[in-house]
């Protein structure tokens, strides 16, 4: 099986992934009557599991209900333990992106979904990514939690697909060589 690493977020207009005090409130004003989950349940089903920053992690821990079925690996330098209630769901790794990458591919996980700004911002510096899924809400934060590197990426990225969800929402699906497959 081919490894993949992919990258899926929501982002404002002006890129940022949630506001100064990392709240993303801002995404759940979006009208949505149909309640549709904008692709995020295929894009699930084809992800062996998830590598997530502590930030992120924390910040689903207070949606109350566990919301993936995929088995996550927090990467952490700070966190000695994970909560109780994520016990058989969470994982805590204290290693380097690459080898926690090898670490999950030695245990089946080839297909990975990188979440969360800090480590998605690490996942590109180091070339650790291999597509990014970006939906674009049109709405201005002005400040806030950015995903993507302060320096230049060194790899090419090529836009493989982009739709309009919602009438409202720009969904981008990029492909991202980076300098060994440029």
């Amino acid at each position: 099986m081919k490894a993949k690493n992919t990258v899926y977020l929501a982002q404002s207009l002006d890129g940022f992934i949630a506001d100064p005090n990392g709240n993303i409130d801002w995404l759940s004003k979006i009208e949505n009557p149909q309640h549709s989950d904008l692709g995020f349940a295929d894009f699930m089903a084809q992800i062996d599991a998830i590598v997530m920053g502590r930030n992120t992690f924390e910040q689903v821990m207070q949606y109350g209900q566990w919301p993936y079925d995929k088995p996550v690996f927090v990467l952490s330098q700070s966190l000695e333990k994970l909560p109780e209630q994520s016990k058989d769901k969470a994982y805590l790794v204290c290693a380097s992106e690459k080898e926690v990458i090898s670490q999950l591919h030695q245990l089946g996980h080839y297909r990975l979904y990188v979440d969360g700004g800090k480590l998605v911002q690490s996942f590109l510096t180091k070339e650790l990514i291999d597509e990014l899924i970006v939906i674009t809400v049109p709405v201005v934060l002005g400040q806030g939690l950015k995903w993507l590197p302060d320096s230049p990426l060194k790899g090419k990225i090529s836009l493989l697909a982009t739709s309009v969800l919602l009438g409202q929402l720009v969904q981008s699906h990029y492909q991202v060589r980076t300098g060994s497959s440029v």
